[in-house]
Formats: structure tokens, sequence, C-alpha cells
């Protein structure tokens, strides 16, 4: 039942665009898609106990690296892509190393992290001659082209991002079935146990922050492409930093599907105030989740989806014991 549930959903979300929507909805489905891609990629730190506030650095890092190799040089955003997420990689191993390597964890790595956030950002304003500095700068238009990732029709965006989510998806259950999940849980249970167990902390602890930090890198360039503009406010520092993490622990980071959940719950919600109130309540959706973020956290610490899920299981686990003919009472 699962799987042709599954199915289902997947024809319908493929469908989506063949109805004959309007662009705006189109628009709104492939936002979502790419923070969604975004917050997985982030929660496959953050499930495991480590929880990074700064992956806007490797948002920022990938967007820019792809988007002034495009605008200077005319590289495709594909390779621009790849170039960015490997320097976001790189910088995530050298920050990685120097935290792991000297125990640092916990608060002190998520602020670590919050400060790389904004010192990105920062680096981003300083050089303004390059990135345009705080006003930014808009990518060259060149018309509809696959190679240079520009479309004047947005359904194609929209399969494109649904692609990478789906990537990012397959990705996680590829995580699951490695021993790294099996290290990385242990690790997060009890550090120290683990490592007197033989576990190579280090080593796993760096593996899987550099594919954190190299898909946060690629849904940069994603956004940028799709939105032709960057600005290091809104690709790089503390607020898009603390918006992916709200994100994936608002659906609930310990499911595969609570980050697009939560996702989904944001970008809707913001996108219904803007239009609804315009500037006369700016910020109000950041307020209103951020309280709904204390309260999720307090309440149910497994978020909306992952409580959901859990309950269900325990409600057909309930009932597959009481159908138990060879079950005492």
């Amino acid at each position: 039942m699962k799987a042709v549930a599954k199915i289902i959903l997947l024809g319908l979300v493929i469908g989506f665009p063949l109805v004959g929507v309007s662009p705006y909805l189109l628009h709104v489905a492939t936002l979502i898609f790419i923070w969604a891609f975004i917050a997985t990629g982030w929660s496959y730190m953050g499930r495991f106990g480590l929880v990074s506030l700064g992956h806007g650095a490797f948002i920022g890092i990938g967007a820019y690296t792809a988007g002034l190799l495009f605008n200077h040089f005319s590289l495709s955003p594909w390779a621009g892509m790849i170039v960015g997420g490997i320097l976001a990689g790189v910088m995530a191993l050298i920050i990685g190393w120097a935290c792991f390597r000297f125990g640092v964890m916990g608060d002190y790595f998520a602020l670590l992290t919050l400060a790389l956030g904004e010192i990105v950002s920062l680096v981003l304003v300083a050089f303004r001659d390059y990135t345009g500095g705080s006003l930014g700068f808009t990518l060259k238009r060149v018309g509809s082209s696959w190679f240079y990732l520009q479309f004047e029709d947005k359904a194609y965006f929209y399969y494109i991002a649904l692609s990478f989510l789906l990537a990012a998806l397959f990705l996680w259950r590829c995580i699951d079935r490695s021993r790294m999940q099996k290290a990385l849980r242990a690790i997060g249970e009890d550090e120290i146990a683990a490592a007197t167990l033989g576990v190579r902390i280090v080593k796993y602890k760096l593996r899987v922050t550099i594919m954190s930090a190299f898909v946060a890198a690629i849904g940069g360039v994603l956004y940028a492409q799709y939105v032709t503009y960057l600005n290091p406010h809104t690709l790089a520092g503390v607020g898009p930093s603390l918006d992916i993490a709200f994100k994936a622990i608002l659906g609930g980071m310990y499911s595969l599907w609570g980050p697009t959940v939560g996702t989904t719950i944001i970008v809707v919600l913001e996108e219904y105030i803007r239009v609804n109130y315009g500037a006369k309540y700016v910020g109000i959706s950041q307020i209103a989740y951020g309280v709904a973020l204390v309260l999720l956290i307090i309440f149910m610490p497994k978020g909306i989806f992952g409580t959901m899920e859990e309950k269900i299981r325990r409600v057909l686990s309930g009932r597959s014991r009481s159908r138990d003919p060879g079950q005492k009472h």
C-alpha cells in the first residue's frame, strides 16, 4: 500500500504542470523543491546531532561561484555547480576537520558554523567590485537554454528542481543503508563510547559534513539560476542559515519527508502573507514560524511529520498485535 501511495503521489507531482496551473503556482512549487532539497541536505548532518547553523555559507559559495563564472566567463552553470560544490566541500573539510579533530561539538559547533555563515556573507559584501556587495548582481540573460540553465517556461525548472529533490532523498536512503549511518548514529548517541568501540569519529563526521555542504552549494546554484539574482543577504549569512534549519526541524529532521513538509509549510506561509498583506506585516512570517518552532521543540521534538509518522506507526503496530491470534493478553 505504501509503495502504491508513493507512486500515485509521484504521478500527481509530475503531472501538476500539465493540468494548466498558473505560472505563479509553478513558481511556488519550484521554490518548495529547491529549498526542500537544501533542507534535506542539511538534515544529513542534523539528524545525527551535527547541528549546523551556517549552511548559508555553502549556499553562498556555490551560488556566487557559478554566477560569477557564468557572467564573466560564460561557463555553463552545470559546470559552475560542480566547481561551487567542490569549493563548498573544501570549506566544509577545513572547518569540519578543525572542529572534529579538537572535539568541538554540540552548542559550540553550532555557534562556530553560525559565525562561518556570517563571515562568508561579509566577504561577499567586501568584494563588491566583483559581487555587487549588498546590492547583489543579476545574471545575464541568454534566453531559453538547457546549457545555461535558463528557461522562459517555469515548467522546465519545476522538473529540474523536482529531480534534484528526488536525488537528495535517494542519497538519504543510501546513507541509511551504509555503514556510515550506524557509525554516525553511535556517535550521536555517545561519542566517547563510539570512539572506544573503534568508530572513526573524524572520518564519518567529515564525510557527512562534506556531503551536506555539497548539496547546499548545488541548491544555491539552482536558486540563483532560477531567480537570476544573487544577494549575500538572501544566499549567505545568519538569515538563510537559520531558515534552512527551521524548515528541517519544523517538518522533522529525523524523517525522510520531514524537511520537505517543513519547507512546504514555511514557503506557503511566506507567500500567503506576502501576497495578501504585502509590506504591511514585513517579517511576520518569520515571527510566526519562529514561535511555532519553539512550541514544536518543546511539545513535538520530532517535528510535525515525524510526530505524525510515529503515531501512525504505533496505531498500525497496535492493530497488528490485536489481530495476532497468538498474542497473549
